[in-house]
C-alpha cells in the first residue's frame, strides 16, 4: 500500500454559500483534513481541457466546523487534474446540460487515473428519479410522459398522486393531486410545458407523513439508520429545505430487502455515495449527484458516515489509512 499521503480535489458549489452546519460536503472536507490527506477546492468554472488534457484552477484550503467562520483559502494553483488522487463531484444539481458536460470534462481525468467519486459516466445514467424505473419492484406505481393526459390517466387510476419534474431537487415544484382536482390542468401544463417536458406521476403514498427517509449507501452498504424527514403541519413534502423536521429511524426488514437490490448495482456503476429516498416500503428516488444528510445522522447516531466514505475510497486505491 502507497504511504504517499493522498491530494484529494472537491468539485463543489461555492463554498461561501454553503449551510456548514448541515453541509455533507464540509462534513467530507473536515474528514480529508483530519486524515492530514492534502485537500483542494474548485468548482466548476475553474474546470477546463486543454488539447483534450482536463484541467482545473483549485485552491488550497482549511475547514473549520464553525459555523460562521467555516473556511480559510490558500494557495492557488493551475493544471492537470492528474495532480489529485481523487476528486469528489459534489456540485449540486440543477442536473443541466453545464453538469453533464462537467461529467464529461471529470470522465477525462478519470481515463488518465484519477479515481472520480462518484464515478462521471454512472453520473449521466443514473437520472435519480428516472433509474428507480431499472427497479419496478421496490417503487410504487410510476408514470413518466410528456402527454398531459396520460399522466392525467394514471392520476385517474391511482386517485391520489404526486406530480414533480425530472430535474428537480429539495421539493421543488412537487404537487400532490386527488382525481378531479380542478388544479390538475394547470399543474400538468407547468410541468409538462404543455407537452414539451416529461414529467413524473407516482401514486401518492400517505406514509410521508411518517417521513421521507434517507437511507445512505456507502459503496453499496447502508451506512446506519435511515434519516426520516418529516413534513410540517400543513405540507406534504418532507425535504429539509422545504422545513421538514427530522428524526433517527432504523432500517426494517424491507429497507435491508430494498438495498440488497439497489446497493450492488450502484457499487458496480461506481456509485461509491448514494441516498435512497424510502416512504413506507417504497423508493421514490435514487440519488447519486450530490446526497446529503451526513451531518444530521452523525449528530443524531454519534457515527461518522464521510469516515465510512474515505475508508471505502482508501480500500479501492490501496491508501495506507
Amino acid at each position: 500500500m502507497s504511504t504517499r499521503k493522498p491530494v484529494i480535489g472537491v468539485v463543489m458549489d461555492p463554498i461561501t454559500a454553503i449551510t456548514p452546519y448541515k453541509d455533507s460536503t464540509l462534513a467530507m472536507m473536515l474528514e480529508i483534513q483530519r486524515r492530514g490527506w492534502e485537500l483542494r477546492y474548485m468548482t466548476l468554472e475553474d474546470l477546463f481541457l486543454d488539447n483534450g488534457t482536463a484541467c482545473a484552477r483549485h485552491q488550497g484550503i482549511e475547514v473549520r466546523d464553525d459555523n460562521e467562520d467555516w473556511f480559510t483559502l490558500r494557495e492557488s494553483a493551475e493544471g492537470p487534474l492528474t495532480a489529485m488522487d481523487c476528486l469528489l463531484m459534489r456540485k449540486d444539481p440543477p442536473f443541466d446540460m453545464e453538469y453533464i458536460y462537467a461529467t464529461y470534462l471529470l470522465e477525462r481525468a478519470e481515463s488518465a487515473g484519477v479515481r472520480v467519486v462518484n464515478r462521471p459516466a454512472s453520473l449521466r445514467d443514473v437520472s435519480e428519479k428516472v433509474y428507480t424505473a431499472w427497479f419496478p419492484e421496490c417503487c410504487p406505481p410510476t408514470v413518466i410522459a410528456r402527454d398531459p393526459a396520460r399522466l392525467r390517466h394514471f392520476i385517474h387510476e391511482q386517485g391520489h398522486a404526486v406530480l414533480k419534474p425530472l430535474d428537480g431537487m429539495g421539493g421543488r415544484d412537487i404537487f400532490v393531486v386527488r382525481d378531479g382536482d380542478p388544479n390538475t390542468s394547470v399543474i400538468l401544463e407547468h410541468l409538462t410545458g404543455s407537452g414539451a417536458r416529461f414529467a413524473l406521476a407516482q401514486r401518492y403514498l400517505p406514509e410521508i407523513s411518517k417521513g421521507d427517509r434517507r437511507i445512505l449507501l456507502v459503496n453499496g452498504e447502508a451506512s446506519g439508520p435511515a434519516l426520516a424527514r418529516i413534513p410540517r403541519a400543513g405540507e406534504s413534502r418532507g425535504n429539509i429545505a422545504a422545513g421538514g423536521s427530522v428524526q433517527g429511524s432504523e432500517l426494517s426488514e424491507r429497507d435491508h430487502w430494498l438495498i440488497e437490490r439497489i446497493g450492488p448495482v450502484m457499487r458496480d456503476k461506481g456509485l461509491m455515495f448514494v441516498g435512497l429516498d424510502v416512504i413506507g416500503d417504497y423508493v421514490t428516488e435514487i440519488n447519486v449527484t450530490s446526497p446529503t444528510c451526513i451531518r444530521e445522522l452523525d449528530s443524531l447516531y454519534g457515527s461518522n458516515i464521510a469516515g465510512q466514505l474515505m475508508d471505502a475510497i482508501a480500500a479501492e486505491a490501496g491508501w495506507t489509512p
